[in-house]
């Protein structure tokens, strides 16, 4: 999980100074990020923002899918989704002290938000297209990216429908270790 959290935050090979068991989430979060990717469904649904949002349309199909899974948490878990936030906010919490600091930054924002939840409301997904188009080095246009969410909310629920079932047979089906 800790691996997982700080993946984005920790560059090329600098992972192996980290405990085996974080090395491989961070690995794990790599190998998803690779999957979806090159997922056609994927693609799919980043390709119908590519005209507005360029390079931006598969970050922005990123956060959209995090909406549907938190909006549909149920069919994905036992465990409630405002349970396994709060779970998941105390472990990085006891481990805050190896994380990178933009991780740290991030956990204090997600935890004062309670962004794990929070994903489920579209209005929260505005928020964050806001935030994140502002640290855009480009103009993004991501603040508006909820028109199409809105607009085309059935076929992205649809695409994610379909691709997460594809990605929980991925992540059963490997071993994640940090070579």
């Amino acid at each position: 999980m800790v691996g997982n959290f700080i993946a984005d935050h920790v560059k090329g090979r600098s992972f192996a100074r980290y405990g085996p068991g974080i090395a491989e989430g961070i690995t794990m979060h790599r190998a998803i990020d690779d999957f979806s990717d090159t997922h056609p469904l994927v693609r799919q649904s980043a390709e119908r923002l590519r005209p507005r949002y360029g390079r931006y349309g598969s970050v922005i199909v990123d956060i959209f899918y995090d909406h549907f899974l938190a909006s549909n948490w149920p069919q994905y878990s036992p465990t409630p989704l405002a349970a396994f936030a709060e779970q998941t906010y105390q472990l990085l919490q006891r481990n805050e002290a190896m994380l990178p600091e933009n991780s740290k930054r991030f956990l204090g924002y997600a935890r004062q938000y309670d962004i794990l939840t929070a994903y489920a409301q579209v209005e929260a997904i505005e928020r964050v297209m806001l935030g994140m188009s502002r640290r855009a080095k480009f103009v993004s246009g991501m603040e508006y990216a909820t028109e199409e969410l809105s607009a085309f909310y059935l076929e992205f629920a649809a695409e994610f429908a379909q691709f997460f079932p594809d990605l929980q047979t991925f992540i059963a089906g490997q071993t994640w270790k940090s070579s």
